[in-house]
């Protein structure tokens, strides 16, 4: 039988390591590069190896470092799996790794942590269709969404590979903007919650908006529906 890189929803595990981080934003096919050095996270990485390969990206609920316990923070209940595509060690004790988002996931039961690590049974039903490549139904948006991130990245002085992003697939292209935008924990968990595309892309244009303090772009349209 050959090889097959891509997984399938059968192959997702019950029970996932959990890696909590703030502003951290995973989806779907997606690639996001990390760098692991606490001791509980090197540990976490070898569970990972020898249990499906697989990472459960979530964010902390807390936005106050006095809660209960800055080491355990409460969760959201919705966060995104991340197959681990590469790791190398490094010569001062790290762990670099790359994830590859697979499928979101619904927190069920948390289970007792091991090495500091935490663990979760988690329930995958919810987002099945995570692994059907989403596609803009209202095609006039991308155009939409072009201009209004030109004028947010202008306005935050970032620059912007735009040949790379004139061929970018829609979902690549949402994607990218969507983890890599300097946006809050709630937006980004909102952005992950996304229903459909054509909603992340609503959600992006509504952020950029807010962020600079402005209700519109001369010449575009507010929002296509």
């Amino acid at each position: 039988m050959p090889y097959n890189f891509n997984k399938n929803f059968e192959e997702l595990p019950e029970v996932l390591p959990l890696f909590p981080l703030s502003k951290v934003l995973l989806l779907p096919r997606a690639k996001l590069p990390l760098n692991l050095f606490e001791n509980r996270y090197l540990h976490m990485l070898d569970y990972a190896l020898a249990n499906g390969r697989s990472i459960g990206m979530i964010q902390p609920t807390e936005k106050k470092k006095d809660t209960k316990s800055k080491k355990d923070p409460k969760l959201y209940s919705v966060g995104c799996a991340g197959y681990i595509t590469a790791f190398s060690q490094t010569n001062d004790n790290r762990y670099e790794i790359i994830l590859k988002g697979l499928c979101r996931f619904e927190l069920k039961n948390e289970l007792h942590s091991i090495n500091g690590f935490r663990r979760a049974k988690v329930g995958w039903k919810s987002f099945r269709h995570d692994f059907d490549p989403p596609i803009l139904k209202n095609k006039e948006k991308r155009s939409v969404f072009i201009e209004n991130l030109k004028f947010y990245l202008e306005k935050m002085s970032i620059n912007a590979d735009w040949e790379a992003i004139e061929v970018s697939s829609d979902e690549d292209l949402v994607n990218s903007i969507s983890m890599g935008c300097p946006f809050d924990v709630n937006e980004k968990q909102a952005l992950l919650q996304a229903k459909s595309l054509d909603e992340r892309v609503d959600i992006l244009i509504s952020l950029m908006k807010m962020s600079m303090s402005f209700s519109s772009v001369p010449g575009v349209s507010e929002k296509l529906s």
